[in-house]
């Protein structure tokens, strides 16, 4: 068996385990890929029991909740760690919406067009499983005598889709010192941009946005839904609120991170100058397929999701909220954001309450680290030609827990040159989301030189 088989074998265990997280404390159930994992390298476990060559352990906050974390120690202490971080729960799915199912792991095509179907296959079991596969490659090695010069850990990490409060979070917080944190590669990255004079560029994901949630409530006339006629209407007013919020039309970014996002496509002077300094809309009509996802790593962006106000239909309510998900840029505080709303608002501000709900800040490693260079040589490795481009994430993974205790982390895979970031992006929790075997051939090989290269 090669690191490919034995990737695409696990990773088809582990979308078949459907552990799937739809946000509630009981969900996610875990432990079944714990267990899949565990039994994985359950020959090296015993093997290297009494030496310590490797070692294992589980944790979980809640029954069910199970992380699992894989050490094979280095034979130099004061070398550099690495430490694999992979989630093993996936998000629910419209299951009337797939022509697969969607935990069958099911394979299709051939050569180059060869893939599976399954949740998670993208976001990210599909990185999971060549991180656990080269992770138990090194644990063979070092109980053959021959062990890392720096010590290197997989984590299979619970409850990353709904934040980590089960999960990297709790870890971090609780149990911090079960994993090395100062050097950690987990989702995503390795998708190829389509530069604009047809080179090629690979992104590597050093940073994500942060979030500040926010609940705006108004209050307005209660009264009998028969008898509006001179009331101060609570929904009129929410409905203005949402109206002036979605109206917001932040600065651009001013972070090198986008500078040197739009100097890799490439464009002409005049286009590469608008985006830079101060882009229309239609300007983001330059990175075609990534418009949406340019602009958002370009901006604060305030997003209404949630709308609610009252309950029955005869009654005109005395209150209503509304939720906004609100990703910030790095450097921008909750402070920044509140009078980014209080501006939109205008002589609406003083008759709305702020709620805070969960705020994160923007969390960015930096692109001198020595793993971050030994990732930009793994690239250059496979795709000499290309130019390797540090992207903001706009959402959030796990990283930002290392990145907070003082680590880096980054995102990194490594995709066919067909695959763009925005092909890549088009797949995260999507219908009949599916990875191209070719990929996670890719992936675990990259995984395997990385090792190689940064603990030895």
């Amino acid at each position: 068996m090669t690191l490919f088989d034995d990737s695409l074998t696990l990773l088809q265990t582990l979308v078949r385990n459907a552990c799937v997280n739809d946000l509630t404390p009981d969900s996610g159930q875990e432990v079944r890929n714990a267990d899949s994992l565990e039994e994985f390298f359950s020959a090296e476990i015993a093997a290297g029991r009494d030496s310590g060559a490797v070692t294992v352990q589980r944790l979980e906050p809640r029954p069910g909740r199970t992380s699992i974390i894989v050490t094979v120690p280095g034979s130099d202490p004061d070398a550099e760690p690495l430490t694999f971080l992979g989630h093993t729960d996936v998000v629910p799915v419209d299951a009337a919406h797939w022509t697969r199912d969607p935990f069958g792991a099911q394979i299709e095509g051939s050569g180059a067009d060869a893939r599976i179907y399954g949740r998670g296959t993208i976001d990210m079991l599909g990185l999971t499983a060549p991180m656990a596969v080269v992770t138990r490659e090194v644990a063979r090695e070092a109980l053959a005598g021959r062990p890392p010069r720096g010590t290197l850990t997989f984590v299979g990490v619970a409850d990353e889709e709904a934040r980590g409060g089960l999960g990297a979070k709790w870890l971090s917080a609780e149990h911090p010192e079960v994993l090395d944190w100062r050097n950690c590669i987990s989702e995503t990255g390795g998708s190829h941009l389509p530069v604009a004079d047809g080179s090629d560029a690979v992104v590597v994901t050093v940073g994500e946005k942060g979030a500040a949630q926010r609940r705006l409530h108004v209050t307005g006339e209660p009264g009998h839904g028969s008898q509006p006629w001179g009331r101060d209407l609570t929904i009129a007013r929410i409905a203005e609120v949402a109206r002036r919020i979605a109206a917001i039309v932040p600065a651009v970014s001013q972070d090198p991170l986008w500078s040197g996002f739009v100097t890799a496509f490439r464009f002409s002077p005049e286009i590469q100058d608008a985006l830079v300094t101060a882009p229309e809309e239609d300007d983001y009509l330059a990175f075609t397929d990534l418009a949406r996802y340019a602009h958002a790593v370009s901006h604060l962006t305030v997003s209404p999701t949630v709308l609610s106000a009252g309950k029955a239909i005869n009654v005109l309510p005395s209150s209503a909220y509304l939720e906004l998900d609100i990703r910030t840029l790095p450097g921008q505080t909750d402070e920044d954001v509140d009078a980014e709303l209080r501006r939109a608002l205008g002589d609406l501000a003083d008759e709305v309450e702020f709620e805070r709900l969960i705020c994160e800040p923007a969390e960015v490693s930096p692109v001198d680290s020595a793993l971050y260079e030994a990732v930009a040589k793994t690239v250059g490795e496979f795709f000499p030609d290309a130019a390797v481009v540090p992207v903001l994430s706009a959402g959030g993974t796990d990283l930002r827990f290392a990145r907070r205790l003082g680590g880096v982390g980054y995102g990194f895979a490594l995709n066919a040159r067909e695959r763009s970031l925005a092909v890549i992006n088009a797949e995260l929790h999507s219908h009949d989301e599916h990875l191209y075997l070719e990929d996670l051939r890719l992936t675990v090989e990259a995984y395997r030189s990385l090792v190689a290269r940064f603990v030895g």
